[in-house]
């Protein structure tokens, strides 16, 4: 209890404070903009915190976390652009819900989910932490291979009416995360002598590209106009939206903060994979899936639960065992050691006022992100008033530079404009690009771990049966698949009668 109120103490400081307030608003401003990671935002002001005490500096850390994750939403429901990873669900139906003229209630239902899904995982974390590292140790190269193979059953429920485009749409995803270095083996493949090409594809330019960019190339098809001006004039009133339009969303919000704060907890994962995990779990729970990607707040609350969630899952491994969750805990974890600090077992004992002046800190970041989303929805919806005209280069602008940003490579820049005319041309065919995002992200793993586990077995595929935990995830797969299957047959017989008796 000593260790509690001294956390707690240390961070009511006003210099605190302010700091992450700061950290909070960059945070939003980095996540809203296409192609600034979360990542990229601490990693600026890491350096920042050399001359700061360890609580301080950690906590405007913390704040640029919790800040860049949730302001993903804005662009991502406005733009259509994902601002970061873990808000690529969030365009499926915030963007159609901003083009019917509620933005407002896209906008607020997107806020309030994200501050409960963090704030749920962090108090998870404050009180499972130890118990909960002690069972991800169990996580071998078994277990996250079948993690990743039941992930990638995604595929088919992010298909909209057509299971084959969604494999199609997978493959794609497959074939370009393919390309460069071999993990394991460090053999180059499908580089055709080009250097570049040796380290792969970067996911920002490819978020950028299928997203960003293409929606850009789709707007140039019409003649210039104003959007819709009803969502310019929507009058918010509090967050947006009311009781009626949350109502039975509870079970949809506690099952994707749960998925959020499990894959934030694994190594390696994060919030770029559980946004659309979630959302897929939620579409295929739902009693009325078809309307999924129409603008419904199910899919709004699914990803920004999860994605929110995952930051406080993500701290778990770090606090307790010294192992980053994702890339962005990999700087906060460097935030730790340059003030001589090595989170692990012995850092609940040997720092604890430290430890929970943290938790502190992630819990008052997460109400300043409320606050000042809250604050800024009106301003935030402005931006869709604005001539396509300005706005267009402006944001193409903002991806060039997000682009090249990323590695400081002109090449990432034309890969973006190559994964655009890539995305535009999908949408043409009908093809949607959230298995192609899915697959690619998921390639790695599930390859690195296969080849993990066959060198450990020695070539034998039996041990991925004979772990519990991997045989458990296994058979996950097959039943969803096999589900998935079974509701494309059914729904294709229902559209085939459905043509005979027009026709009769």
């Amino acid at each position: 209890m000593a260790d509690i109120l001294a956390g707690i103490t240390s961070i009511l400081d006003p210099t605190i404070l302010i700091l992450m307030f700061v950290g909070v608003f960059m945070g939003i401003v980095v996540g809203a903009i296409p192609g600034l990671s979360v990542t990229m935002g601490v990693a600026l002001f890491l350096p920042i915190t050399f001359g700061m005490e360890p609580i301080a500096g950690l906590a405007l850390l913390c704040a640029l976390y919790i800040g860049g994750t949730s302001g993903g939403l804005i662009s991502a429901i406005l733009l259509k652009m994902p601002g970061t990873a873990s808000s690529v669900a969030t365009t499926f139906d915030g963007y159609p819900m901003a083009m019917k003229g509620e933005a407002g209630k896209a906008m607020g239902v997107g806020i309030v989910a994200s501050f409960l899904g963090g704030l749920v995982s962090y108090i998870v974390l404050m009180l499972l932490a130890p118990s909960i590292a002690k069972f991800a140790l169990r996580f071998g190269p078994y277990e996250y291979f079948s993690i990743g193979l039941f992930s990638l059953t995604m595929i088919v429920s992010l298909a909209s009416g057509s299971m084959v485009k969604g494999i199609i749409s997978g493959m794609i995803g497959f074939i370009l995360a393919f390309v460069g270095i071999a993990p394991i083996t460090s053999f180059t493949r499908f580089t055709f002598g080009v250097m570049d090409l040796n380290s792969g594809f970067s996911i920002l330019p490819m978020l950028i590209g299928l997203f960003a960019v293409a929606e850009i190339l789709t707007n140039l098809e019409e003649k210039f106009k104003k959007v819709d001006l009803r969502t310019h004039d929507f009058k918010i009133k509090g967050f947006g939206f009311t009781r009626k339009d949350v109502k039975g969303q509870g079970f949809n919000f506690l099952v994707s903060t749960a998925i959020g704060t499990g894959v934030g907890i694994l190594p390696g994962l994060g919030g770029s994979i559980c946004n659309i995990m979630s959302y897929s779990v939620c579409k295929n729970s739902s009693k009325y899936p078809e309307k999924f990607g129409t603008g419904i707040v199910d899919g709004i609350i699914a990803s920004e639960a999860s994605n929110n969630a995952s930051t406080g899952g993500a701290m778990v491994p770090l606090l307790t065992l010294g192992l980053p969750g994702d890339n962005t805990t990999a700087l906060i974890l460097a935030g730790f050691m340059i003030h001589g600090i090595s989170p692990g077992p012995l850092l609940f004992r040997n720092q604890g006022p430290l430890v929970y002046g943290v938790f502190a800190a992630l819990i008052v970041a997460n109400i300043m992100m409320l606050a000042i989303e809250f604050l800024g929805i009106r301003v935030f919806i402005r931006i869709l008033s604005v001539p396509k005209n300005i706005l267009l280069p402006i944001v193409m602008a903002f991806c060039v530079v997000g682009a090249y940003a990323n590695n400081n490579r002109v090449f990432d820049v034309v890969c973006m404009v190559g994964f655009g005319i890539l995305g535009y041309l999908m949408k043409k065919a009908g093809l949607p690009t959230a298995p192609t995002i899915l697959a690619f992200i998921l390639c790695p793993i599930v390859e690195t771990n296969l080849r993990r586990g066959l060198m450990k077995s020695q070539g034998s595929f039996v041990p991925f049966l004979t772990s519990p935990i991997s045989l458990i995830f296994i058979v996950i797969a097959v039943v969803t698949l096999a589900l998935s299957i079974r509701k494309e047959i059914l729904r294709a017989k229902a559209a085939k009668e459905a043509r005979e008796t027009a026709h009769a």
